[in-house]
């Protein structure tokens, strides 16, 4: 049992340095047993065969494939993985820095004190770095701006937020680490993604990699909640895409089924649409009749021929808040609605708020001409219109997209850190990518890996900001050679 406690042991620690000493060490306890005549030798040997060899298989192709990868990597590659490995620590006192400040989107004092530290990180890396002000009537605190510039490689848009669902008054505790996991305000929507930003940025810096590159980098103040109007609070990241080749998100990585990091190719538009029903008013007894079906009969009517005639994969279309009756009124601020009416009355008014989801701007357009044609054939007695809003633009999965990830991945596996697919595009929610994914190929979801975004227990897994971090410094270098 001793010799089997010591080779598990060094199963539990093997380095690929190592990993083939175990086949030896295995030998020579295999025939010591051999040559004791006692039965329980026998059963030492018998029992060591069987608890450690396939350890010894399994870790010994780890360790071909790791030292394969490993020389998938340029020497300058390989300085830059040792690079971010070194800074493990400090990176992880980056992140607890910045989440330590409470930066939902409106407490101003926050996002910039945020930005402020983040921007002192990227000045010390050569980025020369703005604050972008939002007019005072938005109520948004800003954005923060920087650059390098040069003319070697693509041109790369890397986008970030400071801001966090979280305000000023929550009772969520802003860091609570439990070993590899660590709970907060914000760490893994976005402030993990952020300190893989400025940490792969460092990686390249300290092997000389960021001289003459051109690198823009964008940290929104009101990702959470973006200021209106969206022209407004969004031209930064517009104008910014126009003079990129690429653009990279760093919002948290979605795990597949099996546990496996992905990369986001596509995100479906996040806007609604307000339908307006008005009817005849009359005595009930006469529905139907010369009084028509009045106006809720128009509006299930309507809702009803969207699930019938409008579903397809990718799109999805809401109705989450319905009023009707004789008098109605709908709060937009509060999403609160009022109705007044009698059962023995024909109800004039109806409305309806929902939302609208799609993956490219083609199926956007046909479902609202499909749903502005079932609006237009009314019931007797009644008329009705649709207007349509659009906050999000869709993130369509373009060929570029998926060329990106196919880099993306080449980088995570030449480190040894597997392949990355794609997620299901229309699975995502919305992101301030896709402001810019109609200009440049875009690739989103390159950022920490976490659980319960938004709540009280969202969390990080820690060791997922070096994987990440590696994975970005790899990707950036080949980018910008």
């Amino acid at each position: 049992m001793r010799t089997i406690n010591r080779v598990q042991k060094m199963v539990r620690t093997a380095h690929p340095t190592n990993i083939f000493a175990l086949p030896r060490l295995l030998q020579n306890r295999v025939h010591y047993a051999s040559v004791q005549t006692s039965q329980h030798r026998y059963q030492e040997r018998a029992m060591l065969i069987k608890k450690v060899l396939p350890f010894c298989i399994v870790l010994s192709i780890g360790a071909l494939t790791s030292t394969a990868n490993a020389q998938s990597l340029s020497p300058t590659e390989q300085k830059i993985v040792a690079t971010v490995q070194a800074r493990s620590e400090a990176a992880l006192q980056l992140l607890e820095r910045s989440v330590n400040i409470n930066s939902g989107t409106l407490n101003h004092a926050g996002v910039r004190e945020v930005g402020k530290l983040f921007s002192n990180e990227l000045e010390g890396l050569g980025f020369k770095t703005s604050w972008s002000e939002m007019p005072a009537a938005m109520n948004r605190a800003g954005h923060l701006l920087a650059e390098r510039e040069g003319k070697q490689g693509k041109r790369i848009l890397m986008i970030g937020h400071l801001d966090t669902v979280f305000e000023k008054d929550s009772p969520v505790q802003l860091w609570d680490r439990q070993g590899n996991r660590v709970r907060g305000q914000g760490v893994n929507d976005m402030k993990g993604g952020d300190v893989i930003m400025i940490e792969a940025l460092r990686a390249l810096h300290a092997v000389g990699a960021l001289d003459n590159t051109r690198i823009q980098v964008i940290f929104s103040g009101d990702e959470e909640s973006a200021g209106h109007p969206i022209a407004t609070s969004r031209a930064d990241l517009v104008n910014a895409a126009k003079r990129s080749d690429v653009a990279l998100a760093f919002e948290g990585t979605a795990l597949d089924k099996n546990g496996n990091a992905t990369g986001t190719v596509g995100r479906r538009a996040s806007g609604g649409f307000v339908l307006d029903v008005t009817a005849k008013q009359g005595h009930s007894a006469a529905v139907f009749g010369h009084n028509g079906y009045g106006a809720i009969y128009e509006t299930a009517r309507i809702l009803n021929s969207f699930r019938e005639q409008l579903i397809e994969p990718d799109l999805t279309f809401n109705p989450g808040n319905i009023v009707g009756g004789t008098e109605i009124s709908y709060d937009n601020q509060n999403s609160k609605g009022t109705a007044f009416g009698k059962t023995n009355v024909i109800a004039p008014s109806a409305q309806v708020h929902g939302d609208l989801r799609y993956l490219s701007a083609e199926q956007g357009q046909r479902a609202r001409e499909r749903m502005k044609d079932i609006v237009s054939k009314n019931l007797a007695g009644t008329s009705a219109k649709i207007r349509f809003s659009e906050n999000y633009p869709p993130m369509s999965p373009t060929p570029g997209n998926y060329a990106l990830l196919d880099l993306y991945s080449k980088a995570s596996f030449d480190a040894g850190l597997g392949e990355i697919k794609a997620f299901p595009p229309g699975e995502r929610g919305a992101g301030d990518i896709q402001f810019v994914a109609p200009y440049v190929d875009s690739l989103d979801g390159l950022g920490a890996t976490g659980r319960g975004a938004h709540s009280p227990d969202e969390d990080l897994d820690i060791s997922s900001i070096q994987r990440a971090t590696i994975r970005t410094a790899i990707y950036l270098y080949r980018l910008t050679r």
